[in-house]
């Protein structure tokens, strides 16, 4: 599942932070995978002969596509790789150079990178969850309802223009975060601890892998449209209400495939067995980015 929040202040850059946190811990598969990576890069700790946390990498948004995807005359794993079976952040999502956006499209879809020179080629793993945060403009208040956005429509247009439809197509989740409320801020009142939030996590992945089992995946992430069709049945009225939504959102097929995986992970983690209207809806919601219509 892959995020883009938005205004400034609201804590995105703290949420994704605290994402690794509610994931679920790493299998000893994933830890032997992502560890053979970081050996490769020369990162892995001498202390840490095993990588058993699930990685999180932030890097700034003037790294290159190299840097990103990984690249140098003897291929070296980039960033996508080192963040596998974890989460890759990329703060002020629309600063990042257009070329290295692009780049992200391969592994996105893949989850696998393949870097050719001369001697040859090699292919390092790349599956993660990608969390990207934007502000909605570049004074960052448009759309805010206490400070006043000083950006031109032409101005709003070029800043959300810098991530290509393609790009936007493969985020599963849009995600619009608004500032928090000054009495919440200093409220006393008990939230969910990360560690609650987590238990549901795993509880909803062990329903998947019993889900998938035989047929070579673990999680609604990495459904194919054969798996879609057979495990995310909707009744007549869900189907009707999704049939709206593309007409009204434009949605792409893609992005119809994105709504119908979020919409069976919400039914995981509230324990159905269907995917219910409610489900269907809240998925949908999740597509704000594809309501801005330039």
């Amino acid at each position: 599942m892959r995020e883009i929040c938005q205004l400034p202040g609201s804590g995105k850059t703290m949420l994704a932070r605290r994402l690794p946190g509610i994931l679920p811990p790493m299998t000893f598969e994933e830890a032997i995978e992502t560890t053979k990576i970081w050996s490769v890069a020369g990162l892995l700790p001498e202390n840490k002969p095993l990588l058993t946390h699930r990685p999180f990498r932030s890097p700034h948004h003037t790294i290159s596509d190299a840097g990103l995807i990984g690249g140098g005359q003897n291929p070296r794993p980039g960033e996508v790789s080192l963040a596998h079976n974890g989460v890759l952040f990329l703060d002020e999502f629309p600063e990042f150079r257009k070329n290295v956006l692009e780049a992200l499209r391969g592994p996105l879809e893949d989850g696998f990178v393949t870097l050719s020179r001369a001697m040859g080629s090699i292919t390092y793993p790349a599956r993660f969850m990608l969390v990207a945060a934007m502000n909605p403009c570049p004074c960052g208040y448009f759309g805010d309802p206490i400070k006043q956005c000083r950006c031109s429509f032409n101005d709003i247009k070029r800043y959300i223009s810098r991530i290509s439809g393609p790009i936007l197509d493969r985020i599963d989740v849009h995600i619009e975060v608004p500032h928090v409320p000054y009495q919440d801020l200093l409220s006393e009142s008990p939230s969910e601890s990360s560690r609650s939030i987590r238990e549901r996590v795993i509880e909803a992945r062990r329903l998947q892998i019993e889900r998938f089992k035989g047929e070579g995946i673990f999680c609604n992430a990495y459904m194919t449209s054969r798996h879609i069709k057979r495990f995310c049945a909707l009744s007549p009225t869900a189907k009707k209400l999704l049939e709206e939504a593309m007409k009204k959102l434009g949605l792409s097929g893609r992005s119809l495939n994105k709504v119908l995986k979020v919409a069976r992970t919400i039914s995981d983690l509230s324990l159905s067995e269907d995917i219910k209207e409610e489900h269907l809806l809240e998925a949908i919601s999740y597509r704000s980015l594809d309501r801005y219509k330039f």
